[in-house]
């Protein structure tokens, strides 16, 4: 069920919006089918590119993580995805009562997961770890999850298309308060010595 609503997003969106919306679906289930699943795509992704792949800055030669280092960016980035989708869900229901009548953290957490599965898929790009490369085609992922959310957030939340643009906005500035807080507690953790160590 999980490839299909993942198709379908891509393809008839609005519709599968509805499907997911009626779907019987628990906190636990939905997270083991979809988010656990999908955050390991960008994570593994990433680990293989830097220590078997590697990268080139210039004329300089190619440069790979060692195992140690990238296996620990790899959890560490993987706890952080499914973390961030579960404390977004919990903004997205916290936030319902005021856009409407309150929904549940199972729907606002399914909500949150479809609509981060654009940015999920594009991780297999971390296979090959080109910074200009992953950059050009981020931009139209985030660009379509950022549309899953405007289109999603009347349908799942069964609210007006008004109300929905309104909250989606308010979702969509909560997710960009949260990718700063990641990114300032990367920093820390660089400059704390968790930073990534290359091989030799």
């Amino acid at each position: 069920m999980v490839i299909a609503h993942v198709i379908g997003i891509f393809t008839n969106p609005r519709a599968e919006w509805e499907k997911i919306r009626d779907e019987d679906c628990g906190l636990g289930q939905c997270l083991l089918k979809h988010v656990m699943v999908m955050a390991a795509i960008p994570a593994v992704s990433g680990y293989i590119g830097t220590t078997q792949v590697g990268w080139k800055i210039g004329a300089s030669g190619t440069h790979y993580l060692t195992n140690t280092s990238a296996g620990m960016i790899a959890i560490l980035t993987y706890l952080a995805m499914v973390a961030g989708v579960i404390g977004i869900g919990a903004m997205i229901q916290w936030m319902s009562q005021t856009y409407g009548e309150p929904k549940s953290l199972n729907r606002s957490v399914i909500l949150a997961a479809y609509v981060a599965t654009p940015l999920f898929l594009v991780g297999f790009m971390l296979l090959s770890p080109i910074l200009w490369l992953n950059m050009i085609l981020g931009l139209p992922a985030l660009a379509y999850s950022v549309y899953l959310l405007y289109s999603g957030v009347p349908i799942v939340m069964e609210i007006s298309e008004e109300k929905g643009f309104l909250y989606a906005s308010a979702i969509l500035g909560l997710g960009l308060v949260a990718l700063v807080a990641i990114l300032a507690t990367t920093v820390i953790l660089w400059a704390y010595g968790f930073g990534p160590t290359l091989t030799s």
